[in-house]
């Protein structure tokens, strides 16, 4: 299907290895990142979980009021 040489033309393997520096910079970058967010993300999941539970114990205690006249 692909000829090795094409294969081949996506690997890049550089003989000075402070090439690499630049990409492990950035990747730490992203990964420190994308975990932040990730912790946001879900702080806010939190958040709104705890609003909706009290809004469904609200709406409990009206029903129950309302069937109590």
């Amino acid at each position: 299907m692909f000829q090795p040489s094409v294969l081949a033309l996506f690997l890049y393997f550089p003989e000075d290895k402070s090439e690499y520096i630049p990409a492990v910079i950035s990747l730490t970058i992203f990964m420190i990142a994308a975990f932040f967010t990730m912790r946001f993300i879900i702080k806010i999941s939190k958040r709104e979980a705890q609003k909706a539970k009290e809004l469904e114990e609200q709406i409990k205690n009206n029903q129950f009021t309302q069937r109590d006249r």
